[in-house]
């Protein structure tokens, strides 16, 4: 190993290093009644590419451009963190936000796979899903990463079958460049 580190290669290092950081924070993200269904996966390289074409297909076959661009950002970027939840079960507080009476309607209800995600998920755990994107989010801002919360991400994920226990997945691209390249981006 050479005692000298160029710029690209110490980026590429602090990218990972950050997704994994990232991937703590999510872990450690306050969760309703301690109940953990969050999951992580840091995707890069080849894999990461793979993910990319897979939006584009989808893309295409959706007739949707802005998959197209949100895959050309995937891969401009060194690595992918996925985030998914396993909504698919109550927590037992019976609120009714999913829209069932209660937690065992909802627990016994038919759970289907719609476009991109499965349904209906618990509102608890959705809440809890959000919690750990923002403090895994954070955790990059603070490490002066760019990023970027991908719904289109996550939804090709899904189709990869890359978190198989998900319900829902989102996707963050990572990059370290000298722009911005998830919101300073020009698309036709």
């Amino acid at each position: 190993m050479s005692p000298i580190i160029g710029g690209g290669e110490g980026e590429e290092q602090a990218i990972l290093e950050t997704a994994r950081f990232m991937q703590v924070a999510a872990r450690t993200a306050p969760k309703a009644y301690g109940i953990d269904d969050i999951y992580t996966l840091v995707v890069y390289g080849e894999e990461k590419d793979m993910i990319a074409k897979k939006m584009e297909e989808i893309g295409e076959e959706r007739k949707i451009d802005l998959f197209r661009r949100d895959a050309k950002n995937v891969r401009d970027s060194k690595a992918v963190l996925l985030i998914g939840v396993k909504g698919d079960k109550s927590i037992g507080v019976n609120c009714g936000a999913c829209g069932y009476r209660s937690c065992k309607e909802f627990d016994e209800a038919e759970k289907r796979a719609g476009q991109d995600f499965t349904g209906p998920t618990c509102i608890f755990k959705a809440i809890n899903f959000g919690i750990a994107i923002g403090s895994a989010v954070k955790i990059a801002s603070i490490l002066n990463v760019d990023n970027r919360v991908m719904y289109r991400v996550g939804s090709a994920a899904m189709e990869m079958g890359l978190i198989p226990e998900a319900t829902i997945i989102l996707g963050i691209p990572l990059s370290a460049k000298g722009k911005n390249i998830y919101f300073d981006r020009i698309w036709p």
